[in-house]
């Protein structure tokens, strides 16, 4: 591993751990010609997800773009930004084993939103509200009638 500081490749690695449930591991390095210490991160390299949007459209899945709907959607909730990223973790792991290249939208949005329901109420109907396009106020209200229907 090249050093960043001084591009050497020559290093010495003090620490390793398991990260993200196993999928990752953490790399603590010192490099022996300048002493500079480094963070290092190795993971298996698996075949992209593409998303298939509503229109037909084919885009890089994004697991960021994932975390950011959710976040937008759990904003003023008592919802720590863990529980965000085990939420999307969860999802981008069913994901990663059920589907091999491709996955529509549609099951990305359904799998938010069965995590949602179960996580916080307020979350759920706000991210449902945007996945569903809702166009009126009686769209809104029925969904938050369901929901108060399932309790």
């Amino acid at each position: 591993m090249r050093c960043p500081k001084c591009a050497q490749q020559e290093d010495k690695v003090i620490d390793s751990r398991s990260v993200r449930n196993g999928d990752v591991i953490r790399r603590r390095r010192v490099c022996l010609g300048c002493g500079h210490r480094f963070t290092t991160y190795e993971e298996v390299v698996k075949a992209n997800l593409r998303v298939i949007k509503r229109d037909g459209r084919h885009e890089d899945f994004d697991r960021r773009k994932l975390i950011s709907g959710v976040a937008r959607a759990c904003e003023k909730r008592p919802i720590s930004s863990q529980q965000i990223e085990a939420l999307v973790d969860g999802i981008v792991g069913e994901l990663e084993s059920e589907y091999e290249r491709e996955v529509p939208s549609t099951v990305i949005g359904k799998k938010v939103m069965d995590r949602l329901e179960k996580l916080d109420e307020v979350a759920y109907v706000r991210f449902a509200s945007v996945y569903r396009r809702f166009r009126d106020v009686n769209q809104f209200l029925s969904e938050v009638e369901g929901l108060i229907g399932r309790q």
